[in-house]
């Protein structure tokens, strides 16, 4: 079945610019392309077959399996967020079980959430789909507000639950981010020798990320370095929100940078800015996930195939999206995650 129509038609005026563009900084012939052999090209590492069997075991699953492509369910939000203000719009996801079904309904790779969450229903749903236990958080009730990322439990207890993967996340460029680094690069190696694969919630963090009015935690080059990073701890996918900017280190005026970098490796548009992010994952041999945001409402339903549109031509491997499924009923819920997957699902949208 084609979806090409509805994608385009749902793109609206950016339909030509996102589906008709050409990457010629980071041309695609250089990239790793998700494909059905994804996994094989783990071959080659130092994961063990339970670690391969494990990545085979999420990107086999649901509506994309075997295309190598992830459409995962993420909902970590009652800790990251506050369970109040992320579930008051549908308080049916204050029941653990029904984000669970919400990832079963809408064909997900696998369902990413907190201890509790999958604990209390893993021996129901643990061998129905992947589930990837989010190992530590940011916790809101501390007065006034921190922000550091502390575990909640064990790799071993979210093995004990059946899981496929663990998540965690790391505020790069944050005064705590040493520790995170530290503590999660031996979190995913104790992961890989239980055969769990990883995955990496890249985020940045830093007030002085802020300059001049404009914001810079989602520029391509920070990102990208936090990709690297991350990568270099040996996730096996990496998770990042899509970048809205470049020149990051340039602007702030920090880091190891220079003009020609930004000139050599990328443009303004925002596959290209991808593409950056996609470079620093070893040009795609690890995969990239993007995040798909916050719900905004009426404009999710664009929002969402724009980004699966962006983050699939850059040379990405799927969407990890929550807000804008989970915040809405359940039948919305899975058509929005469905109206993502059919972009990846559609062979006349390729890589640029």
């Amino acid at each position: 079945m084609s979806y090409i129509n509805k994608i385009t038609e749902t793109l609206g005026k950016e339909a030509d610019s996102l589906l008709q563009h050409k990457s010629t900084k980071i041309p695609k012939e250089r990239l790793e392309i998700p494909g059905p052999h994804t996994v094989d090209t783990f071959r080659d590492s130092d994961r063990n077959p339970q670690v391969l069997r494990s990545l085979a075991q999420l990107y086999n699953h649901g509506n994309l399996g075997g295309t190598g492509y992830l459409s995962i369910l993420p909902v970590d939000q009652g800790i990251e967020h506050t369970a109040a203000v992320s579930f008051y719009k549908n308080p049916d996801y204050f029941d653990p079980e029904n984000i669970v079904k919400l990832a079963m309904e809408a064909g997900c790779n696998g369902v990413a959430s907190t201890f509790g969450v999958l604990a209390r229903h893993a021996r129901k749903y643990a061998h129905k789909i992947p589930f990837i236990v989010k190992i530590n958080h940011n916790e809101l009730m501390t007065y006034p507000n921190k922000y550091d990322q502390i575990p909640f439990g064990s790799v071993l207890e979210a093995w004990d639950m059946g899981a496929t993967a663990i998540g965690a996340t790391i505020y790069f460029g944050s005064e705590e981010s040493t520790r995170q680094i530290q503590e999660i690069a031996a979190a995913f190696e104790e992961a890989h020798q239980l055969g769990m694969a990883t995955i990496l919630w890249c985020y940045t963090r830093n007030s002085g990320f802020k300059k001049d009015g404009k914001d810079y935690h989602s520029a391509a080059d920070l990102t990208g370095q936090a990709n690297h990073i991350g990568v270099t701890i040996k996730a096996d996918i990496i998770k990042q929100k899509l970048p809205e900017t470049n020149y990051g280190f340039r602007d702030i005026g920090f880091g190891k940078q220079n003009e020609d970098m930004y000139n050599t490796l990328s443009t303004d548009h925002p596959i290209d800015l991808c593409r950056f992010q996609v470079a620093n994952c070893y040009m795609g041999k690890i995969g990239l996930i993007n995040s798909g945001g916050g719900s905004q409402g009426d404009s999710d339903f664009e929002a969402a195939v724009k980004t699966a549109v962006i983050n699939k031509r850059a040379g990405g491997c799927g969407l990890i999206m929550g807000r804008k499924a989970f915040q809405r009923p359940m039948k919305d819920g899975v058509e929005i995650i469905n109206s993502v997957q059919e972009v990846y699902l559609e062979d006349k949208i390729t890589v640029a």
